[in-house]
């Protein structure tokens, strides 16, 4: 474990964005650190903490290995800086929320449920109902991105799934997918794009897609379902349009959404592709003239 601690934890990063690779991880954390030091440090401490977690608790090495039990705890850490500052109350719910984290994701792994950044989302969410509100910051006007809205919705998307608006960070994030899978990549972009059209298409706010908020959810869908089968197509253009809705219709006064359209979009699409499959195998015996089974 120590000898490949360093791997270990890097895979964490790169499975943020479901790719098992220590340079995608790296060039996650470069990116992160880059546009937001106190997040990069956060999420640094979240990773080696959720992965902590899984080793002391057994939670399986090769599991552990393949960074499982450090990217929801990342997002956690990257998360609550964000919200909540980084003052000492949010470091220790980054120490706490991390371990909940990596525990949690355990739990939905031993039973086989793909529930993807799910952990992330209820940790935060709970943290972020018991840490006090800081005061708020000034915002900056993002600067322009030459080729209009979409290009920056398309930067920003891969940058918002570790809620990063910085252009470098983004760049970075889509050049780190494509080291590890080129059609992750191509996938990502695709859905970014369209999350893009959509959202221009349903009257949203401009600046808000260019600020990526509507295509990050969508990298992550099309990402998940990256493949070179019809079904990775087909289930990419049913996730993408529908976590863009779920986050339309989402109100963020309570809370935020984080990465919960990506998680019910994409556990949306299986349930239908698991449920279309019963169907065609029911239809496949009935038109075989024997009786289904009841």
């Amino acid at each position: 474990m120590t000898a490949k601690l360093p791997i270990t934890l890097l895979r964490g990063f790169g499975q943020i964005m479901l790719q098992e690779n220590a340079a995608t991880g790296l060039l996650f954390l470069a990116g992160i650190t880059w546009a937001t030091p106190f997040m990069g440090l956060a999420a640094l401490l979240a990773v080696c903490c959720g992965t902590l977690t899984a080793h002391l608790l057994r939670f399986g090495k090769e599991n552990t290995e393949q960074g499982l039990y450090g990217f929801s705890a990342a997002l956690v850490g990257v998360a609550l800086v964000l919200f909540r500052g980084h003052g000492p109350f949010v470091w220790l719910a980054v120490i706490a929320g991390s371990a909940l984290a990596a525990a949690l994701q355990h739990v939905f792994i031993k039973r086989k449920i793909p529930v993807f950044t799910l952990p992330f989302v209820l940790v935060t969410w709970l943290l972020l109902l018991l840490l006090p509100v800081p005061v708020e910051a000034v915002s900056t006007p993002l600067p322009t991105v030459p080729g209009g809205p979409l290009i920056a919705a398309l930067v920003r998307g891969f940058g918002q799934v570790i809620f990063q608006s910085d252009l470098l960070a983004g760049l970075l994030f889509l050049v780190a997918v494509a080291v590890h899978s080129r059609i992750a990549a191509l996938f990502g972009i695709a859905g970014a794009l369209l999350a893009a059209v959509i959202a221009l298409g349903s009257a949203a706010p401009e600046t808000t897609v260019e600020m990526g908020l509507w295509s990050y959810n969508a990298v992550l869908c099309a990402i998940a379902f990256a493949g070179t089968k019809p079904r990775n197509l087909v289930l990419s253009l049913i996730s993408v349009p529908l976590a863009v809705l779920i986050g339309l219709a989402w109100r963020e006064e309570f809370l935020p959404q984080l990465t919960f359209p990506f998680v019910a979009a994409a556990c949306i699409s299986l349930l239908l592709e698991h449920v279309l499959h019963k169907v065609i195998k029911w239809g496949g015996r009935a038109s075989g003239g024997g009786r289904p089974a009841l």
